[in-house]
């Protein structure tokens, strides 16, 4: 076994950490859902919305289940969202958001991860998210993008952009218009598989960082910050980096 088994152990290990991290991210996000209005899909669509999502990004039917059966127990648990702006290494920039019971213990824990990582320094608000933008984005295998921009044109999809890469396409849409356009591709390609499904912040403009030190620190700031229980979210502007 030796070195080989060891980085197969790794690997396991951190897939399964990004594993559970994404199913207490929707876990959390179906809570809410289920507490925003009756937590049953059939009259509640933000719940109905946000199931479909979950599924769309495989999360398994146990942990949907779960949390809006948490969400009928009447259980007093208040998560609140919160977003927290950075500079890292070199020309770097981090946005964190966060769904918490307690802001103070939000903060403090970000706060501590930037400080922690050379080059690194939390912002005030809106320090950093004007270099964003919010948008919905897929990653699915298809081919036709005359066909695909048809069916998103007549959901009346807001389309900002739409690509194909060795069989992959790629459809980036307005925030607003996530729901419309996941029900337009699904009509369309009724077996489809998401690689990617979410609603998510890109930077309008990507940076690469230069020095071999100044992506170890970026790399060990993403992964602090994401080992945060209330940290849902990381984005930066960095190539090949974030949540």
């Amino acid at each position: 076994m030796g070195r080989a088994h060891e980085v197969r152990a790794a690997a396991m290990a951190k897939t399964a950490a990004a594993k559970s991290k994404l199913y207490s991210r929707f876990g959390k996000e179906l809570y809410i859902a289920a507490k925003s209005g009756v937590p049953d899909p059939d009259m509640n669509l933000t719940l109905a919305r946000k199931i479909k999502e979950a599924k769309s990004n495989q999360i398994p039917a146990d942990v949907i289940k779960r949390a809006i059966e948490k969400a009928k127990g009447g259980t007093g648990e208040n998560y609140s969202e919160c977003r927290y702006e950075g500079f890292g290494p070199g020309a770097s920039t981090v946005i964190v958001d966060c769904l918490t019971e307690n802001t103070n213990r939000s903060y403090t824990e970000v706060k501590t991860a930037f400080n922690r990582c050379k080059g690194s320094k939390i912002a005030n608000a809106g320090s950093v998210s004007f270099g964003y933008e919010s948008v919905g984005l897929f990653y699915f295998p298809y081919e036709d993008e005359e066909k695909m921009l048809d069916a998103l044109m007549e959901a009346e999809v807001d389309v900002q952009d739409l690509s194909v890469e060795d069989g992959e396409m790629m459809v980036k849409t307005s925030f607003a218009d996530f729901s419309k356009a996941q029900d337009a591709i699904e009509k369309l390609i009724p077996d489809v598989q998401f690689d990617k499904c979410e609603q998510t912040m890109l930077a309008n403009e990507m940076v690469t960082l230069d020095t071999d030190e100044d992506k170890a620190s970026l790399q060990k700031l993403v992964d602090t910050l994401s080992e945060i229980e209330d940290v849902n979210k990381v984005y930066t502007n960095v190539e090949g980096y974030g949540d």
